[in-house]
């Protein structure tokens, strides 16, 4: 059973940069995919961002390319997203996932996180 937490998430204006963590304990952190997703009020939970296990590639969302990057530190069992040029429309609960395929599927996800708010403010 793998325990995700995440973390760093808050206020920013609007152009502001803020980066995301996830440590995960409780398993072989390198043996899964990880992905990241996002809930707005009132919407469905969506696919932002996703890793391979070795770290060695990325995928995204259309709406945050170019704007987010994910990364992983296998050694420390931790995901991070790095997002910047924030925009309103980035408000929501973001979630780490881990899962055993790499993509861009809920469904493919066996473990999440509990969530952080991130606010981004015109």
């Amino acid at each position: 059973q793998v325990q995700l937490v995440e973390s760093g998430g808050g206020l920013v204006q609007a152009g502001g940069s803020m980066r995301l963590s996830c440590s995960a304990s409780g398993g072989t952190f390198s043996s899964y995919a990880m992905g990241w997703f996002r809930q707005a009020r009132g919407k469905e939970r969506e696919f932002v961002a996703a890793i391979p296990k070795k770290g060695d590639g990325a995928y995204y969302v259309d709406s945050v390319e170019g704007r987010f990057t994910v990364s992983r530190d296998n050694a420390k069992a931790t995901v991070y997203l790095q997002m910047s040029s924030l925009k309103p429309e980035d408000t929501a609960v973001y979630y780490c996932a881990a899962g055993d395929i790499y993509g861009a599927r809920k469904e493919s996800y066996r473990y999440w996180g509990q969530g952080t708010q991130v606010t981004v403010s015109s």
